[in-house]
């Protein structure tokens, strides 16, 4: 029987960076995404990426969630990196098939796993402590296993351009570190509503998750049953030579689709929140956040010279 507790972590690193391409290109002067992009301390984002998800899980239990176009900018920072444990899509259809496509390849190893996932395009001031609060989304995950944990940042400001999570309300749900069901997201709130929002004590949607893979399948399964069984029935490719010309046919064939509001949102009776209370975090997906939280650093780049 395969091992229940075997743990495996998804890095997702298959988006195009759109947002930030004024920045990264002036920090390369090409069109790499920003996580093959040396925005701090002269280290990819996927490469701080990697170490910080390599301090809990072994490099052979990690996976790569990647897009074809990308393989120039990819193949020198993963090239010591098992080809199986790289999850290739021959084009960026967006979060949900990327994972979906992670969940199934993982599920071909240990179908009874249980996996986080991790954008590779997020800041956050302690890896360490992250990393330990993530260990503690597995615990919550081995004792409810038909749900899914993500984690919450306490945020310290009415942020607009943030996903936010409203935890239900009870006598723990304010409690630093605590697990609470989720009441509901908010995408993108006003101002006046993420003051609100801020107020009520709802948090900052980082986007780690973690659930067995069992659970997050049954999940998209049932929200996404089209997606699904297009996906179902190429599985049987994984791992051969038909794989890759399979996978493009499929991918020509999908739409793009958003994890976070087409299943997410649609499955909060089975969502855990935990509060992260003790770890700074930026999604960094537009310019001045990036610039942001380098100068409350206090850190100068080598870029940052050149481009001023």
């Amino acid at each position: 029987m395969k091992n229940s507790s075997e743990k495996f972590a998804v890095i997702l690193a298959g988006g195009d960076g759109s947002r930030l391409k004024s920045l990264t290109r002036a920090i390369t002067g090409d069109e790499r995404p920003k996580q093959f992009c040396p925005i701090l301390n002269n280290e990819t984002l996927l490469d701080v990426t990697r170490k910080r998800v390599e301090l809990n899980f072994k490099p052979e239990k990690i996976f790569y969630s990647l897009t074809q176009k990308h393989e120039f900018y990819y193949l020198s920072h993963l090239v010591e990196v098992k080809k199986s444990n790289l999850v290739v899509q021959s084009e960026n259809k967006g979060t949900a098939p990327a994972i979906l496509y992670s969940l199934m390849r993982i599920a071909t190893q240990n179908p009874q796993a249980t996996v986080a996932f991790f954008p590779s395009d997020h800041y956050f001031s302690d890896d360490e402590a992250l990393m330990n609060q993530v260990e503690r989304a597995f615990e919550t995950a081995e004792r409810q296993p038909q749900s899914i944990v993500l984690l919450g940042i306490e945020p310290d400001k009415a942020e607009t351009s943030y996903g936010w999570i409203e935890p239900i309300d009870s006598l723990f749900s304010y409690e630093t570190n605590a697990v609470s069901r989720v009441q509901r997201f908010w995408e993108k709130p006003t101002f006046e509503s993420a003051q609100h929002l801020l107020l009520k004590g709802c948090l900052w949607n980082s986007f780690v998750m973690v659930g067995k893979v069992s659970t997050f399948l049954e999940i998209i399964k049932r929200e996404l049953p089209d997606l699904f069984r297009m996906f179902e029935a190429t599985s049987v490719t994984y791992g051969t030579f038909a794989e890759k010309q399979t996978m493009r046919a499929l991918y020509a064939w999908i739409e793009e689709t958003n994890f976070s509001s087409e299943v997410l949102e649609k499955c909060t009776n089975e969502l855990y929140v935990l509060r992260v209370s003790d770890v700074t975090w930026s999604d960094w997906g537009e310019p001045q956040r990036v610039l942001g939280t380098l100068t409350d650093l206090g850190l100068q780049m080598d870029w940052m010279l050149a481009a001023a």
